[in-house]
């Protein structure tokens, strides 16, 4: 019981995401020793999109776990604000080995390129073909650098980049390792 107290005194008694007080509960930051004080809406799975705006405000939290689950919850989410506020958030050394810990916990997912080489999160890749991208207007052209790369957690065949400032899907099949 002593845990939640010391999260309540940090917290102030309020979600460390929201700032609601209604049904607050411990949530364990998967991969690490690490808690945080979470309401009933921000522990929930289906919780609406505009709901997750608050991860803006929480990515600026002082507390390293808090910074560490946000940048998690913002991977989650399918918008293009939260893959920028993702990508914009500057976390200490700290944060960011919480953040990636639990990235990696998972451990049976691994990407591939086209050669077979296994890729990382911040690889840099280059695009093996030309790739029509879906609502975007444009085409990604063969021969692309495709910079600091993120993985999709559940799927290996996966990748996330920005391509025309743009960030996109790309399939693990049409790239190459640098």
């Amino acid at each position: 019981m002593a845990l939640i107290d010391d999260l309540m005194a940090r917290a102030g008694g309020v979600c460390e995401f929201c700032g609601s007080n209604d049904g607050l509960a411990v949530a364990e930051l998967s991969g690490t020793d690490e808690s945080v004080l979470l309401c009933e809406t921000c522990r929930s799975e289906d919780a609406p999109e505009a709901h997750w705006r608050c991860l803006e405000g929480a990515a600026w939290s002082p507390v390293a776990a808090v910074q560490a689950f946000a940048w998690r919850k913002l991977g989650e989410v399918e918008a293009d604000w939260a893959a920028e506020a993702r990508d914009a958030m500057m976390m200490e050394p700290e944060a960011e080995a919480l953040a990636k810990a639990g990235a990696s916990a998972g451990g049976d997912v691994i990407h591939r390129d086209s050669n077979g080489a296994v890729l990382e999160n911040g690889d840099t890749v280059t695009l093996i073909k030309d790739l029509p991208v879906k609502g975007a207007g444009f085409t990604a052209k063969r021969g692309t650098a495709v910079r600091g790369i993120s993985l999709v957690a559940d799927n290996a065949e996966h990748i996330e980049g920005r391509v025309e400032g743009q960030r996109i899907v790309i399939l693990t099949q049409f790239v190459k390792k640098r």
